[in-house]
C-alpha cells in the first residue's frame, strides 16, 4: 500500500542536530495519520507521500521547515508568587502567548522572585536531519479520520 491521504505510516527515525549529535530516536516504531493532520511536519509528509514499506530517507530541514525559529517573543518574565510552590526548572505550564493563543512554556530558570518561561520548542533555530524508515502503511479507520490521529499498536490510545 502507498502512503497517501488517510494511511497511517509507522516508521523509525532519527534526529541529529547540525553538529552530528543525536536529539532524538525512535525506541519503538511510531505512527502518524498521514494526509495534512498536523501529525508530523510537512517536510516529511511531503517526502513520505506516495511511498511504501521499506522505504528510507535522510532529509535534512532548516529551522523554518523543522520546529521554527526561534521566537524571542515567546521568552516571558512571570513573578514567582504567581506560580504554585515547587515550580522547578523544566515544568511545563500551559498559558497565552501574545497573540492570545494557548501555547507550552518550559520553565527555564528560576532567579529570585521571577521565573523565566520559554514558549519555543526545544529544537526551534535548528537546522535538523530526519532519518526515516517506513516500516509499516495501512488504511485509517474512520474513527482514526474523525479523531486527526492514529490510534492503536504505536499511535494514540482512548
Amino acid at each position: 500500500m502507498k502512503i497517501g491521504k488517510d494511511t497511517v505510516v509507522t516508521m523509525t527515525y532519527k534526529v541529529v542536530n547540525a553538529q552530528g549529535k543525536t536529539l532524538d530516536q525512535s525506541q519503538e516504531p511510531t505512527a502518524y495519520l498521514h494526509g495534512g493532520y498536523d501529525n508530523t511536519l510537512p517536510k516529511i509528509e511531503e517526502a513520505l507521500d506516495g511511498q511504501e514499506v521499506g522505504f528510507t530517507t535522510q532529509l535534512s530541514l532548516s529551522a523554518a521547515d523543522a520546529f521554527g525559529e526561534f521566537d524571542e517573543t515567546l521568552l516571558k518574565s512571570i513573578p514567582k508568587s504567581e506560580f504554585p510552590p515547587g515550580v522547578k526548572v523544566g515544568g511545563q505550564l500551559r498559558g497565552r502567548a501574545d497573540d492570545g493563543r494557548e501555547h507550552v512554556f518550559t520553565v527555564v530558570k528560576i532567579k529570585g522572585d521571577k521565573v523565566m518561561l520559554d514558549g519555543n520548542h526545544p529544537w526551534a533555530g535548528q537546522a535538523l536531519t530526519f532519518a526515516l524508515k517506513v516500516v509499516e502503511v495501512r488504511a485509517a479507520s474512520a474513527e482514526e479520520v474523525t479523531h486527526r490521529h492514529a490510534h492503536g499498536a504505536h499511535g494514540h490510545h482512548h
